[in-house]
This record gives structure tokens, sequence and C-alpha cells, in this order.
């Protein structure tokens, strides 16, 4: 059995600290938007699972295929001994990394990290399993806020997969990425996984399935704010939206008032009001060009080695070294 350990760097007091920090800011903003870490309650996570079995959610299914076909190779280009994956959920498409690393024989250590000590109890129970010769190490914190605590004794491969870098603003892209760098010695690499600018026909559904998941996905994160922060939202009277924005580039998915409401937030004793249409953006997910990229891994201390893509060039897997 691998020896395991869970380190929490962040507790639940201040996780809700968090939270209520977020609220207050973007419900007080004009226009309104909420942070997309808040989607992953129990609910949000198992309807975020149901999202990537869609068939009009293509990134999910393309980023394992382009993990499968090239896991060997990025196991003996790394030569890593140390694999930390931030937002590592359910660990399902890291099983391929790991195979990989285990049988080309450099791979001794994994490092998942995520905001869920439950999520990350679970899949380390799985990996132990599966991977009896792997130590695991668990890291439960915010994933922009954790790399300083990574362990150092071996060399390191930062995976971050999933698109989830097209979550963050420019802005908070250059830090997070040159803060990734700054935790890596020179040599080392980050294996990351972006979804690519595709045509609007194609991008839009991925967010907008015809069963209405992502729609239930969306709204799942008013019931969060119900159940933490004591609101009263009621998510009948919004309706799930979601858009391309041709000048930046993303997706954006928002919740619209279906008729003018006051909302009460009991921990907050904060009232927000919502006319009649407005929206309430609830996530951005950028798309990305192979140069933009590119530009920003260089800007941020990195070279990249390897952009792998599928044949439609709707994700991209990139190799970047430090």
């Amino acid at each position: 059995m691998s020896d395991i350990a869970l380190d929490v760097h962040i507790s639940p007091e201040k996780l809700l600290e968090d939270l209520r920090s977020d609220v207050r800011q973007g419900l007080t903003a004009t226009p309104k938007w909420l942070s997309p870490k808040w989607f992953y309650d129990a609910t949000g996570s198992e309807l975020f699972e149901q999202i990537t079995e869609l068939p009009e959610y293509y990134p999910t299914r393309t980023e394992r295929a382009l993990i499968e076909a090239h896991a060997l190779d990025i196991a003996e280009r790394t030569d890593a001994a140390i694999l930390v994956e931030l937002g590592s959920g359910s660990s399902e498409k890291t099983r391929l990394l790991l195979e990989a690393g285990t049988k080309y024989g450099s791979l001794h250590k994994y490092v998942p990290q995520d905001v869920s000590p439950s999520a990350l109890e679970g899949a380390i129970a799985q990996i132990s399993h599966e991977f009896p010769s792997l130590e695991v190490q668990g890291i439960v914190s915010d994933f922009t806020d954790t790399l300083q605590n990574l362990p150092a004794d071996g060399s390191r491969t930062i995976a971050f997969l999933g698109g989830t870098l097209g979550n963050l603003i420019p802005d908070e892209r250059a830090v997070f990425l040159a803060d990734v760098a700054e935790a890596l010695v020179e040599g080392e690499f980050l294996l990351l996984g972006v979804g690519l600018v595709v045509d609007e026909s194609v991008v839009v559904p991925a967010y907008d399935d015809a069963a209405g998941v992502t729609a239930k996905f969306n709204a799942n994160v008013l019931s969060v704010l119900n159940g933490r922060l004591g609101a009263d939202f009621d998510a009948q009277k919004f309706e799930h939206v979601a858009l391309w924005n041709a000048e930046e580039e993303w997706i954006e998915m928002r919740l619209r008032a279906t008729i003018p409401q006051q909302v009460h937030i009991a921990d907050l004793d904060l009232d927000v009001s919502f006319d009649e249409g407005e929206e309430l953006r609830t996530e951005i997910s950028a798309k990305f060009r192979r140069d933009g990229i590119a530009r920003e891994l260089a800007d941020a201390g990195f070279r990249v080695d390897e952009f792998w893509t599928d044949p439609e060039e709707r994700f991209a897997l990139i190799l970047a070294r430090r």
C-alpha cells in the first residue's frame, strides 16, 4: 500500500471567509459576477461529471485522447520523479500519466491538489489501490495559492488540465503562470491543457447542451449560496445563458433574471436587487490561439517544447519547460 498523506493548507473557515468576500464583491459590482470556483459542491461536481459525458462537450474527451496518445512521450521527455496536479478532482485523466510515468520508471510520487478534502480522499484511495508503488501526497488548497507548498524532493512536472486556465482573466493568468514558473526550477515542466478558438457553432453548444445539464450546473451555484450563506435565491427565476464573446475570445456563462426581484443574503446582511433581464456572470472560459498561449507562457518564463492538438484543432496539450 502506498504511503498516503493529506496536507491541509486551507481550512473550512478560510474557505467560508473567501466565499463571503467573493460574493460580496461580485454581487455589489456592476455588472454582477460570481467566481466559478463556487460551482463545485457535491451536486455541482456530480453535474460537471455528467457534462463531460455529453455529446456537445468535446473538451474532456479530446484532452483525454491527447493524453492517451502522448503520455509515454511526456514521461520520457520530462523524466519526472514527481507529478503535481493542480485542481485534480477525481484524477481520472491523470491515471494515463501515472501509468506512463510508472512504466517509464521515473515517477515515484503523485501530488494531487484540490480545494475539496473529500474529493482528494476519494481520489487518493483509488490511486493508491491502482498504483501501490507510488507515494501519494494530497494538498487541500486553492490552486492559485498553493505553489509555495509543493514538495521539491525530485524533478517535477506540474499538470494543469481541463482548460481551467481559461477561467482566469488575462491579468490573473499572467500572475498564475508566473507563480508556477517561480515555483519550478530550470528544466522542470508544466503540462497544460487549453481549449482552442473554434467556431461559435461548436463552442456554444458545449456550454448550453440540449439536455439542459449545463443549465442545472450553472443554477446550482445559487443553491450553494443559499446553503452556505443563508441566501434566498429562487433558481426558477433565473435562466441559463451561454454566449461567445468574440472580442475576448471566451465563452461567458450567465444567469439571467426572468423577473424583477430582490435577494437577501443573511450571512452578509446584504440585499441584492435584480432587474428583469439583468445578468449575473458565473464563468468565463477563454479559448486560445497557438501564438497567443505561447506568448503568455514565454512572458511567464516557459519555453514550449511540444504543442499537441487533435485533428480538428479544438483542444491543445502543451508541454512547456521552465
